[in-house]
C-alpha cells in the first residue's frame, strides 16, 4: 500500500467489485474505518468486520453484488477520489457538488470529521472533498 490511505481505500473496493469478489481486506486506520462507516451507512457495502492478523487489524468488507446474473456484468460501485495529496479541492456547504441529483454521496473531511455532503449541508460546514461515490 502506498501512502494515499483513501486512494488505497477505493482502488482495493473497485478492483475487488470489477472482478466480482465479494470481500475485500483493508488495513484498518482511524480514516479508513470512518470512510468504511459511511460507506456501510449508504449502503454500498452489506457488512464490515475487523479482523486481527499478526498485531495488525484490518477490515473485511462484504461487497454488495447485483443478485440478477443475467447479462453483461456492471459494477454496482462507482468511486472518484477528487482531492489528493498534491492537489487539495475544498469546498464550502454551499458549492458542494451534487453527485447524480444527489442520489450519489459526495464525502468531506470537515472540521468536525469525516462526513457526507448533505451532513455538511445541514451543519452549514465546508471541508475537503475526500471522494465521489454513486
Amino acid at each position: 500500500m502506498g501512502k494515499d490511505t483513501i486512494a488505497d481505500i477505493i482502488t482495493s473496493i473497485r478492483n475487488a467489485d470489477m472482478d466480482r469478489k465479494g470481500t475485500v481486506q483493508i488495513s484498518s486506520t482511524n480514516l479508513a474505518e470512518n470512510i468504511i462507516k459511511i460507506f456501510l451507512r449508504e449502503g454500498f457495502i452489506e457488512n464490515v468486520r475487523k479482523h486481527r492478523e499478526r498485531n495488525k487489524y484490518f477490515l473485511v468488507l462484504t461487497l454488495r453484488h447485483r443478485r440478477n446474473r443475467q447479462g453483461p456484468y456492471r459494477t454496482i460501485l462507482n468511486l472518484k477520489r477528487i482531492s489528493r495529496p498534491s492537489l487539495r479541492i475544498y469546498s464550502n456547504y454551499q458549492r458542494v457538488p451534487r453527485i447524480l441529483g444527489g442520489r450519489g454521496v459526495v464525502i468531506l473531511s470537515t472540521s468536525r470529521g469525516i462526513m457526507t455532503d448533505r451532513e455538511a449541508r445541514l451543519e452549514r460546514i465546508g471541508g475537503k472533498i475526500l471522494c465521489y461515490i454513486w
